[in-house]
């Protein structure tokens, strides 16, 4: 039975994104899925292919919505035509959350279409936290924010990353969708340890936590999502279960897609930790999780 969590975020099981080159098998095949997540953007449209499979997918399966330009560390003011069109689509899938990123992508209404990462620093975490209140007071369901991959700093940053996720998470009083190959990217180009970040963040508000794949090369490592999950990146999925307990996982395979099966047997290796975590839970009492393998 799924387990009730901080904010009314709860355990799904394993999902996998939606996408187009899966649409015809999802619909013939009607595969057993946990749950798909949606990019909200694909969809906040007034008709189409795009809506009409959706709504076929609706029928069948829970979804839950992701966003990739709600921009929560832009200094601007929210765009208030997006966020009406985004809710009537919340509306429509009944998602039982709202997810986008800790990042910034836009200035005077121009928009970069990148998930740019933020200056760590007191003030840039209370306008975030700010405009992710005002959000969740619109939608009037959870939100949880997702660490975001980079590949620059900022000088006048007062904190590490997972310092600053846990200011913002605190003043918004919202959830956190941690994504863990994004942490192992970061890592491997800003020379931290992964793990310092995984045990840092506080277990009670993961909503979510994405997996992928990620691509390393001479200088830098890329989030690619475009092969399976590295072993890393497994390990540090394992961490995060024993603290956070079973939560709702997902697949990102966004590029060089193969097919349904591939990509949905790629998800279902996450029940291997899931169950292993559950065995551990049961074996340690509940304060002792965070001193197992720490």
């Amino acid at each position: 039975m799924p387990a009730n969590r901080f904010n009314g975020f709860t355990d799904y099981g394993v999902g996998i994104g939606l996408r187009v080159p899966h649409y015809e098998h999802i619909l013939s095949e009607k595969p057993v899925v946990d749950w798909f997540e949606i990019i909200s953007e694909n969809y906040m449209v007034d008709g189409g292919r795009a809506l009409k499979v959706l709504d076929q997918i609706l029928e069948q399966y829970r979804v839950v919505q992701h966003g990739v330009s709600m921009y929560f560390g832009s200094a601007q003011a929210l765009d208030r035509e997006h966020l009406k069109r985004l809710k009537e689509l919340t509306r429509r899938t009944k998602t039982p959350w709202l997810s986008d990123h800790l990042c910034w992508g836009s200035v005077d209404g121009c928009y970069t279409h990148d998930l740019l990462p933020l200056p760590y620093t007191f003030e840039a975490a209370r306008t975030t936290a700010t405009r992710i209140r005002e959000v969740q007071d619109f939608f009037e369901v959870p939100i949880a924010v997702e660490n975001v991959s980079s590949y620059a700093e900022f000088h006048e940053s007062q904190m590490t990353e997972w310092e600053f996720l846990n200011e913002v998470v605190h003043a918004a009083d919202c959830g956190i969708l941690l994504d863990v190959n994004n942490i192992y990217v970061s890592s491997q180009n800003h020379g931290f340890n992964p793990m310092d970040y995984v045990n840092a963040v506080p277990s009670e508000r993961v909503a979510q936590i994405h997996i992928a794949g990620h691509s390393k090369f001479e200088k830098y490592t890329l989030d690619t999502h475009d092969h399976p999950v590295l072993d890393p990146v497994w390990d540090m999925y394992a961490r995060a279960i024993e603290r956070v307990g079973n939560t709702a996982t997902l697949l990102e395979w966004d590029d060089s897609i193969p097919s349904f099966d591939d990509v949905h047997n790629e998800a279902l290796k996450a029940n291997h930790y899931l169950n292993a975590s559950s065995e551990l839970r049961a074996s340690f009492p509940e304060k002792q999780q965070d001193e197992v393998h720490a």
